[in-house]
Order: C-alpha cells, then structure tokens, then sequence
C-alpha cells in the first residue's frame, strides 16, 4: 500500500516536546535555558502545542514546569494550542498534576520508573480493568486520553475497551529501520496499524525519534493527527536554532499533507 494514496487532507500537528531543555537547564542553578521562553519561541514559531513527560524523580520537567507551561497555554495568544502531558500514570504524582492543570491531551505511558527513556507499548489485556478506571477519571478532568501503543494491530484492537479517545505509535522501530532494507515492511507494519485506530474510531498520534530525515516518510501514512518530536528537535535548534528548525519540520508536516 502507498500510504499517500489515501491522503486525507490533513496537515498532521506537531507538538514539542521541551523535557530535553529541561535536562539541560537542571545541570546548574541558573535557569538557563528556560522551559518557558522555549515553548514560547516553538509556539510562536507555529508549533501547535507543546508537550512534557514529568518522571517521578524529575530529572528533566519538574511539577513547576508543568504548572508554569498550563499557565502559558491559557494565554490569550495561545488560545488553540495544546498542552499534552505524557507519563505513566500508576507512578508517582501524574494524576494529581492532570486534576490541577487540565492539559488538552494526557498521553499514557507505560515506562519504568528508571526508564532511560519511553521503550514500548501497553499491554492493554493485562492492563484493561486499571486503563478503564483511569481514562474514566482523566475525561471527567476534561481532558482527551491517549495510549502509548506499539504498532500490534492485536493489541490495538483491544483499545476501544479502555474508552481512550487515541493512540500514539510508538516509532522508534520505525526510526531504527530508516534507510534500511527493513524500512518498507516496518512502514507497512505502521500503516496497518494506523489503519486498525482509525476503523476503530481512534485518533492516531506519533512519536519518538522522528527527526527531520525520517518524518516525511512516515506522515505520508493517512490520518496522522499529532507528532509529538523532542531529542532530535532540540538537537537540530542547537545547530540552526529553535524558530528556524520548528519552522523546518512545519514545512515536512505540510509537504505531506
């Protein structure tokens, strides 16, 4: 299948993801470089949202960042973007910050507490019952829910269960396989899982490790609301700062529409 023979007319979002400049800042007591200022330049630049992924020990967004960046949102200037507040919801302080702030989007992940980094899906059979409870609480805080889910079409189909409003793939395999002899069949893998969300009634989201090279590729695949972008990101403001490179990766997005 090619994915943009069923284009579907839609300029995927991009949310960014500021925990890195958060990691950077906590390396010294000087607030330097400020997670504020930051998604204040990316949303100016035309990012659509921003997003965080607070972790119990704090070793990037700290529970302040996520007060002070639901402050920013509210702003008049920032009336239409979203606030998406990633994290495993069963360790923690998660909830407690989603029933203060009220984000647009909670996206649910189910990472170890010493998680270098965010490295799967949910088991939504093994987790279903407690996923329920939960998504149930977060809607009542006003909020849309998404699951963190691998591309399994088996365990996506489960998911309507939950009552989440999304999935977000996860798409470091994806990313492993770029510019491989693995890139068409893990894309494929992808697109058939984005097709299972979307007969479902599931808004699909994407992220992790999509850079500049690879996204154009993978929001080829129809119906891709949201990308959720950090590490390489940030990295790329380093070298051509952070309005050209949100502006950069806007022009991908669009070209793929």
């Amino acid at each position: 299948m090619n994915p943009s023979s069923a284009a579907c007319n839609i300029v995927t979002k991009l949310s960014v993801n500021v925990n890195k400049v958060a990691m950077l800042r906590n390396t010294r007591h000087l607030e330097i470089p400020g997670v504020l200022h930051t998604a204040r330049i990316a949303l100016d630049a035309g990012a659509a949202g921003i997003t965080v992924h607070p972790r119990p020990d704090q070793r990037h967004i700290r529970s302040r960042d996520v007060d002070d960046l639901a402050g920013l949102l509210e702003e008049t200037t920032y009336i239409n973007r979203e606030f998406n507040v990633e994290g495993n919801p069963f360790l923690g302080e998660y909830v407690s910050l989603i029933k203060k702030v009220r984000p647009d989007q909670c996206t649910l992940v189910p990472d170890d507490p010493g998680a270098f980094t965010s490295d799967q899906g949910w088991d939504v059979a093994a987790n279903r019952n407690r996923l329920q409870d939960l998504v149930a609480e977060l809607h009542a805080f006003g909020c849309r829910v998404s699951l963190f889910m691998d591309p399994d079409r088996k365990q996506i189909d489960q998911v309507p269960e939950t009552g989440a409003d999304r999935i977000e793939l996860y798409t470091e395999p994806y990313a492993a396989a770029y510019g491989t002899d693995r890139q068409p069949a893990m894309l494929s893998q992808f697109i058939q899982a984005a097709d299972t969300a979307r007969q479902l009634g599931l808004g699909v989201n994407a992220g992790h490790d999509l850079n500049r090279h690879n996204l154009g590729h993978f929001v080829a695949i129809p119906g891709i609301l949201e990308v959720s972008i950090g590490h390489a990101l940030i990295a790329d403001a380093i070298e051509f700062g952070l309005a050209r490179t949100v502006a950069a990766y806007l022009e991908i997005l669009e070209a793929n529409a």
